[in-house]
């Protein structure tokens, strides 16, 4: 059963209070629970909260039953260091929310901390929502069936995940990205500049190297090496480094101790720092469909510890890593993995795109761009309040 489009569910009327329980795991799903619970909150007139999330989420009523930090964990291996603590919050968060049985369970992203959740809640009655694919179609395709059995309904972000869930007949709606509506089509970015104090004939260079500590230690050094040597080229060019938090801050102004740069270190404006520059170099994550967004051209870095790239490497069965290239279905932007994520190798690929070499990315991200922008977080709530109300 696909659902491709939810009818309107007139509830303005209704003041049944509703509970609804998320559980985001990082920054991203923040986001993208925020928006939903505001939409939700738009269509629905008596909702409580309850469950995980981050400073976004909390600030549209959600009192996190822990920090949201203690999920945001990257690599097979780092996870083994931490899954004692790991299964014992998600033992406890599965009997706190049977407890106060709320209409409907939310897995933002996350999957492997929210699918077991979900498939403990639903064997109990509660109905539940994954909203944010897991990457099935690039690996362990087999996670399907788990899924089906685990969720009532499916919320995907591309158009490419829809139509692999409907293969298997798993309940799902394509909503579109949220931040392909919160980011205009087109960007004012002498503006922008402005805004950060940077002079309209500076080259702008944005540095992304992640927001998670380990990718910060194994990619802003790199980073920060390939800056010096675009600085070497073109003397006028100013870095800007978003900093994910307080912690990363302090992670990246230690490193920057060792280097002669004229960089401005926001806290957070991740958007800021991609609506003013020129070229982004940048970890391979969420944070290049932002940047695809803001139509930036880019280079996509990326370092794993060793045995985890070693795992990875075998169970990954698509032939990109990053989502500009997913989404295209093609080599868009430049991929530079593990033992090519070096100051030389990056700078080459930077050099031709600092030298205009750029229309095709940019023409492309617009295209994808449109693609994605189906009001993502209202879409959302719709197929939430339905699912309630079936």
């Amino acid at each position: 059963m696909t659902q491709s489009s939810t009818p309107n569910v007139e509830l303005h009327a209704n003041t049944k209070p509703l509970c609804i329980a998320l559980v985001a795991g990082e920054a991203s799903g923040d986001i993208l629970g925020a928006g939903l619970m505001a939409s939700l909150k738009q269509q629905h007139p008596n909702i409580q909260f309850i469950g995980v999330g981050g400073p976004k989420m909390e600030a549209e009523g959600l009192v996190s039953m822990f920090p949201m930090e203690r999920l945001s964990i990257m690599g097979l291996v780092e996870v083994l260091g931490r899954l004692p603590e790991l299964i014992k919050r998600r033992a406890k968060l599965i009997k706190d929310i049977i407890a106060a049985k709320p209409d409907v369970f939310i897995g933002i992203d996350a999957p492997d901390f929210n699918l077991g959740i979900e498939l403990k809640l639903r064997e109990v009655g509660i109905k539940t929502i994954h909203y944010v694919s897991p990457s099935v179609w690039a690996w362990k395709q087999k996670r399907v069936f788990k899924i089906k059995k685990a969720c009532d309904l499916v919320l995907t972000l591309f158009p490419f995940e829809a139509k692999f869930y409907e293969k298997y007949d798993v309940p799902v709606c394509f909503v579109g990205h949220p931040l392909a509506n919160i980011i205009p089509l087109e960007v004012d970015r002498v503006a922008a500049k402005a805004k950060l104090g940077i002079l309209q004939d500076n080259r702008v260079v944005a540095l992304m190297p992640g927001s998670r500590g380990g990718e910060v230690s194994r990619l802003a050094p790199v980073f920060l090496k390939t800056a010096d040597i675009i600085l070497e080229h073109y003397p006028n060019t100013k870095f800007v480094i978003p900093c994910a938090n307080q912690q990363r801050k302090e992670q990246i102004e230690e490193l920057l101790v060792s280097h002669k740069l004229p960089v401005t270190l926001l806290d957070g404006h991740s958007h800021e720092a991609l609506a003013a520059c020129d070229v982004v170099l940048i970890a391979s994550g969420t944070a290049t469909l932002e940047a695809l967004l803001y139509e930036r051209p880019m280079v996509v870095a990326y370092k794993l510890a060793s045995l985890t790239y070693w795992i990875a490497k075998r169970l990954v069965k698509t032939p990109y890593v990053s989502l500009p290239n997913i989404l295209a279905g093609r080599l868009l932007v430049p991929e530079m993995i593990q033992d090519k994520a070096e100051p030389d190798q990056l700078f080459a690929e930077l050099q031709l795109l600092l030298e205009g070499k750029t229309k095709e990315q940019t023409d492309s991200f617009k295209a994808i761009h449109l693609a994605l922008r189906q009001n993502a977080s209202e879409k959302a709530a719709e197929a939430t309040l339905s699912l309630i109300n079936s």
